[in-house]
């Protein structure tokens, strides 16, 4: 389980530090792809495989189901560590999660999320102004703390 939060900096070739502990849960090979809210999701391979018979699932004639899967495994790209612990990342990557030097690196259950740092801080805030509404809509879900 990938569990916190992190600021690190990418440099100008597009190199990152990723936590040590969420190296070890990563593996050697993991995958970074575009995310939700513009930032980039970080798979273990094994959580990567689950995703992809998740969306092998949906319906094909469904416009929303291709969109997404497209946007999803084009965008993806199968990265491994250099010998300093950082990951290159790809420019399209950077270009669509806006990463240019300050980044926050979170820890989201199975899954890590590199996020440009002034983006982070404005969804962090604003999702905690709402933060009560967020959890009464999860009721809906069967969910509770």
């Amino acid at each position: 389980m990938f569990l916190g939060e992190y600021q690190h900096s990418i440099d100008d070739k597009g190199r990152i530090i990723i936590p040590a502990k969420f190296r070890e849960s990563l593996g050697t090979e993991f995958i970074v792809t575009r995310g939700l809210d513009n930032c980039l999701f970080v798979y273990p391979r094994e959580e990567w495989n689950l995703l992809e018979q998740k969306m092998k699932s949906l319906p094909s004639m469904a416009a929303n189901a291709r969109a997404f899967s497209r946007l999803l495994f084009a965008g993806a790209s199968e990265c491994e560590w250099d010998k300093q612990g950082r990951v290159n990342v790809p420019n399209h990557l950077r270009d669509y999660a806006k990463l240019d030097k300050d980044c926050t690196i979170i820890g989201v259950s199975s899954r890590v999320e590199i996020w440009d740092k002034a983006t982070w801080e404005a969804y962090s805030k604003q999702s905690q102004d709402s933060f009560n509404e967020i959890a009464e809509k999860l009721v809906d879900f069967d969910f509770n703390f």
